[in-house]
């Protein structure tokens, strides 16, 4: 780690888990030094290992902010963040057990692509939603919020599903042979509209306020005693509770999927062990150095000492299961992934899809997706090498798992 400081005296430092500073893209260290001029941001701002430019604030970027609300340091996919559970059956015996598809892994991951919605597609039919159902009996309080209570409805059809760009379910295989399932998805359409909703008014707010923060560090901040900055926060807990519903409702329909084909063609019943829900997309209010703080994490997951954890590489690369360590500095945080070196455009103009689609088939790795033209895009070219990422963060976290990818599902 080091500490990255200017001469403006009225900045923050930011403190970076990277080699150095020419490792960062500029844009990346342009918008932390912006979250570092906020009046009402405490400390430090923290940029992980993963770190790169997002919008307003990078991803894999933390910042601790007193009685103030950033909803663009929360983003859009609000609540977006990792499921896994761990299995006792070896991955050899997936490979080895032929079907009328295939292997197991292929027979399985295809059958997860028919059954699991991918990208912009939905459940024809609402599903059950425990959340939801709460939401709508609690939500119609927020009156000035009526245009977003329809979204309640639309959710219905939306719980569990996958949605696209880097959200994946990936079958796995621990350094052990055993099998493991990993799942990457978030609040869905809800989420974006709600995060768009409010950093829409808290733009406006900022606007009336004549606000000191540039109307073009895309930063309006909303404080949370105001109305809005309540309503945000209900808004705001009701979408991470929709995405940590969304991601257990997929999880417990692969283990069934996985159950059926492993008993159908072995006679064994798994068991499912280890699971662990966790979000990297939020603000929760919490106590650093003597202060109660709302601290966002764009991109970075709680790693609290002993709290375990969900970082991912990139498909065709390694993941690993950590345990916090509970590192102050980094207000209890880590990073949430291996993190972007090329932008989906650039990679789709950097790597050819045969490119991909070779290196995954040298690696054993099947892949699942209806459209393969846009598969560039999360390659795992286009992402940092997650080893680095994780030799970076080793204050902050300790690999307690290592996974590799053995069979994909992509929107």
């Amino acid at each position: 780690m080091f500490v990255h400081v200017t001469k403006n005296k009225d900045m923050l430092p930011i403190k970076i888990w990277q080699s150095g500073i020419e490792v960062i893209e500029e844009k990346c260290i342009a918008q932390a030094e912006h979250l570092a001029k906020l009046p009402f941001a405490e400390k430090w701002i923290a940029l992980l290992p993963d770190t790169h430019a997002g919008k307003g604030m990078p991803i894999g970027g933390v910042i601790a902010c007193e009685n103030v609300v950033i909803p663009n340091a929360v983003g859009v996919d609000i609540g977006c963040g990792m499921a896994y559970v761990q299995t006792d059956i070896p991955v050899s015996l997936l490979r080895e057990t032929m079907t009328g598809s295939g292997d197991l892994v292929k027979t399985i991951c295809g059958d997860i692509l028919r059954n699991i919605p991918t990208g912009y597609n939905h459940y024809k039919t609402p599903q059950n939603s425990d959340v939801l159902d709460r939401a709508k009996a609690e939500m119609g309080k927020y009156e000035a919020d009526k245009e977003l209570i329809p979204q309640i409805e639309e959710g219905y059809f939306q719980a569990g599903t996958l949605g696209g760009g880097n959200h994946f379910i990936e079958i796995q295989q621990d350094d052990e042979g055993m099998c493991g399932i990993m799942l990457h998805s978030g609040s869905r359409h809800f989420g974006n509209i709600v995060g768009q909703y409010f950093n829409k008014i808290a733009h406006e707010l900022n606007d009336r306020w004549f606000s000191f923060v540039p109307s073009e560090w895309d930063l309006p901040f909303l404080p949370v005693e105001t109305d809005e900055g309540k309503r945000y926060l209900a808004w705001m807990q009701l979408c991470m509770d929709f995405a940590y519903e969304n991601r257990a409702i997929m999880l417990g329909k692969v283990k069934e999927i996985f159950t059926k084909h492993i008993e159908k063609h072995t006679g064994i019943t798994p068991i499912f062990s280890d699971e662990i829900n966790c979000h990297h997309n939020y603000a929760a209010l919490e106590s650093h150095f003597g202060k109660n703080v709302w601290v966002h994490r764009k991109g970075a997951i709680r790693a609290r000492e002993g709290e375990m954890g969900i970082i991912p590489g990139a498909m065709g690369s390694y993941s690993y299961i950590i345990r916090g360590k509970g590192c102050e500095e980094s207000f209890m945080s880590s990073s949430h992934g291996a993190g972007r070196a090329y932008s989906r455009t650039a990679a789709m103009e950097k790597f050819s899809v045969e490119s991909v689609m070779v290196d995954l088939k040298k690696q054993n790795v099947v892949l699942a997706k209806n459209k393969k033209s846009d598969v560039p895009e999360e390659s795992r070219f286009a992402y940092k090498d997650i080893d680095n990422v994780m030799a970076n963060q080793q204050e902050l976290t300790e690999p307690v798992k290592r996974l590799f990818t053995v069979g994909v599902i992509k929107g």
